[in-house]
């Protein structure tokens, strides 16, 4: 009886998956763990909306596959978030060493690197995430806010239109990807005022209509810088808006002290001390 073929190394080698942020500008973020893992990998899948971003990238690994063209007008993105699932375990099943690259932090607002990681790991799979500098990051250094001041409250913003949420005007309120705002399952690219004058009118309920409102946008290029257009809640429903813009609403009214608490703090730093003196 003949003996059974040996497996070949392609037949027996593992493939590995991760998933690495490229940071917001260009060339200035990648952190050298996030590049080592996109060098070696043996494909790299790129989720990047701007074509010079892909030609940079394309300079580091010889095969760069695109993720966009799976995005179409009028088609759910979360079919598209899946495809690109499906194309990276299609890799990593064949034992190949996987790197997906993402815009900022590949973890913050990005559905499916959580979940190709989730498969991947289900499956037996090394599978790793690599943080990136993210849009909030950049939004901190450049609108001078820190949120350890008055806090600081983060929603993608059609979460906030879709269920009951309680927004503290006292902190700053930080919405994600207005610009497609009430689009809950087709893949509209542009929507039109009758949309934000809905959000206007939920923001309403906290901020009076001339409350400021800081329209931003980070800069993706070394060349740019981030742009920043300050306006009232009233004027936000005639603004257009894309997803890579975020709106910021600074606080509208002051911290108020919780006297109650306070008081039993106190007494219990008085305990201390009079066990520390015993």
């Amino acid at each position: 009886m003949p003996s059974a073929a040996l497996p070949s190394l392609h037949d027996t080698r593992r493939g590995s998956l991760s998933c690495v942020g490229l940071g917001m500008t260009l060339g200035s973020h990648l952190t050298p763990l996030a590049r080592s893992h996109i060098e070696q990998a043996d494909v790299v899948f790129a989720a990047l909306s701007d074509a010079i971003a892909e030609e940079w990238l394309k300079r580091m690994h010889p095969d760069v596959r695109s993720l966009q063209p799976n995005y179409a007008e009028g088609k759910p993105r979360i079919k598209t978030y899946r495809e690109w699932v499906a194309l990276m375990m299609a890799e990593l099943r064949a034992g190949k060493r996987v790197c997906g690259v993402f815009y900022g932090h590949p973890g913050i607002f990005a559905w499916s690197p959580h979940k190709v990681i989730e498969q991947a790991r289900a499956e037996g799979y090394e599978a790793h995430m690599e943080p990136g500098i993210s849009a909030e990051d950049c939004l901190y250094a450049d609108l001078g806010i820190d949120p350890g001041t008055y806090g600081c409250q983060h929603f993608e913003a059609s979460q906030l239109m879709y269920w009951e949420r309680r927004i503290d005007p006292a902190g700053y309120l930080v919405l994600w990807q207005v610009g497609i705002i009430g689009n809950r399952s087709v893949g509209r690219f542009d929507i039109g005022p009758a949309y934000r004058a809905l959000l206007v009118e939920r923001l309403g309920q906290d901020y009076p209509p001339d409350h400021e409102v800081i329209i931003y946008r980070g800069a993706t290029l070394p060349i740019e810088h981030p742009c920043i257009q300050r306006i009232t809640l009233r004027e936000l429903v005639d603004v257009p808006l894309t997803a890579e813009e975020t709106v910021v609403l600074p606080p509208a009214v002051t911290l108020q002290p919780n006297r109650a608490m306070l008081d039993r703090l106190q007494a219990l730093d008085a305990k201390r001390r009079e066990a520390t003196a015993a």
